[in-house]
């Protein structure tokens, strides 16, 4: 059935279109006053009906969105956006490109894939624009998508976009001071273990000062991990990875499991378990010799987070008659409701932790 709208121009006469609904004020009454006639839109009256509606919605709408449509993607925009905008010329009925025109050479590219039918999403999106006067780099949130007529041909793109700027800025600045605060706290635990030896040097037997010393590592260690996780929630994975690399330089570790996000306070009892799984490894158990395997592994079941530590192709093991501090923090695991089982078969130590998912959250 062939269409009474034009394919990429404004101008429409099907016999009954959607009416504009105009009330006074903000950029409905701009929209509704503006001199369309001298635009490539033509005038309001003979706009198409798919013009029309997509104006309607974005006019109605509380998110920033503009609309370029025609050839010449003129312009039409909402409330929302025009603070994206900024001190610019008067957008609207321009064409797009000419808005933007300091930033062409990067959206212009975009646009095009839009017309073409083809949509973008982009995060954070660092443009350098002009909207005050000078020159200023700025971050988006976007979407170019394409606006079809009712026989599927492209008439234009909608622009769906927010300022990411201040999120961008403040991310960057957390950035900084994570860096610092870790390059403080790291200061701070070797004068721990400088003050440590210092003052543990007569004391015997050397192993247990030796074993503070290894400990406080481990702690900064843990730290380092939770700095790379930005010390919020991070990948399990990478965690267990991190946490063992220092212990892996035959890499004698298998470890698999599903992706799992965890908070930064079972981070950090999970890396110090490690350490001290790893150290007793490398003492007594399978990292001891050349052909030693220590087998990480996770899965889920209903709700828990069930972790398995397997040793194979060590020494001959048996369960240690003293129980000292490394014990007591691996039977603690990672959370007040962990469920801990160590045994000590022959052929290798195996621990057994069972958590609740939402226990390892935060």
């Amino acid at each position: 059935m062939k269409s009474d709208d034009t394919k990429m121009g404004g101008v429409s006469t099907p016999s009954q279109k959607p009416a504009f609904a105009f009330p006074s004020g903000g950029m409905r009454a701009r929209v509704r006053d503006f001199d369309w006639a001298s635009t490539p839109l033509g005038a309001r009256e003979r706009w198409s009906s798919e013009l029309i509606l997509v104006t309607e919605q974005v006019l109605d709408s509380g998110f920033p969105k503009a609309v370029a449509w025609g050839p010449e993607l003129t312009t039409i925009y909402n409330d929302a956006f025009r603070p994206i905008l900024g001190e610019k010329p008067e957008a609207l009925g321009r064409p797009f490109a000419d808005i933007w025109s300091e930033a062409w050479d990067e959206i212009g590219p975009i646009a095009r894939r839009a017309l073409e039918g083809e949509a973008t999403y982009i995060e954070d999106y660092p443009l350098l624009i002009n909207r005050s006067g000078q020159l200023e780099t700025a971050c988006f949130t976007f979407c170019y998508s394409p606006l079809r007529l009712r026989d599927g041909t492209v008439a234009g793109i909608l622009d769906t976009v927010v300022e990411t700027t201040a999120t961008v800025r403040a991310q960057a600045d957390l950035s900084v001071a994570n860096q610092e605060l870790a390059h403080r706290l790291k200061n701070t635990l070797a004068l721990v273990q400088a003050i440590a030896s210092q003052t543990l040097r007569h004391v015997t037997p050397k192993e247990a000062v030796t074993s503070f010393r290894d400990r406080i590592q481990a702690l900064a260690y843990a730290h380092d991990v939770l700095l790379k996780q930005n010390w919020a929630s991070g990948s399990l994975k990478q965690i267990i990875c991190d946490s063992l690399e220092p212990h892996n330089d035959h890499e004698q570790f298998e470890i698999s499991g599903p992706e799992l996000m965890i908070g930064s306070r079972a981070a950090m009892s999970l890396s110090l378990m490690l350490h001290e799984l790893a150290t007793n490894a490398v003492k007594y158990g399978a990292l001891s010799a050349r052909q030693g395997r220590v087998f990480v592994s996770w899965h889920l079941d209903a709700g828990h987070l069930v972790f398995h530590w397997r040793e194979a192709g060590g020494p001959t093991v048996s369960e240690p008659c003293h129980k000292g501090f490394g014990s007591r923090l691996t039977a603690r695991g990672v959370g007040i409701r962990s469920k801990i089982s160590r045994n000590f078969p022959p052929k290798g130590f195996q621990l057994h932790m069972t958590v609740p998912i939402e226990e390892i959250g935060s």
